[in-house]
């Protein structure tokens, strides 16, 4: 028999860490951006598109869960140290971010700062299920 519903363990990851120092409206914004790249990058985490019994289309969305941590400023540092030296799929978001307007400002905020300087809030990451657990390390769940 097939169970349409049984949960299904994933070999894969998705998995936001957000700066515990963040108001919810950031932590939020955040966790939206940081996540919209996936899908460009590494289509195979999106599923297929939706519809209701009208026959609406909706958007695909992922696949799989996303899990979301929260950590401190120094807990991020490492986290993302450990995600490069992995080379593990990455997107960050900086501080400096809050106060940028639109895309190409993002990334020239980005651009502007050399790796080890950044001011990170926030970053995402997707791959195999124990290098992304290795790279969270000291993360807890978000409540």
């Amino acid at each position: 028999m097939n169970d349409d519903n049984a949960p299904v363990r994933f070999d894969t990851k998705i998995a936001v860490l957000l700066r515990d120092d963040l108001e919810t409206w950031q932590r939020l914004n955040v966790t939206a951006f940081l996540v919209s790249g996936l899908g460009t990058q590494v289509p195979e985490v999106i599923g297929e598109p939706y519809a209701d019994a009208d026959d609406t289309p909706y958007l695909p969305m992922f696949r799989q869960p996303v899990l979301v941590f929260a950590g401190s400023k120094e807990l991020l540092t490492a986290a993302h140290t450990r995600a490069v030296g992995r080379g593990v799929t990455l997107a960050v978001f900086t501080s400096d971010l809050f106060a940028t307007g639109h895309d190409k400002a993002n990334r020239a905020a980005v651009r502007a700062v050399r790796r080890d300087g950044m001011d990170l809030v926030g970053l995402a990451v997707y791959g195999p299920r124990n290098a992304v657990d290795k790279i969270l390390k000291g993360a807890s769940m978000h409540s």
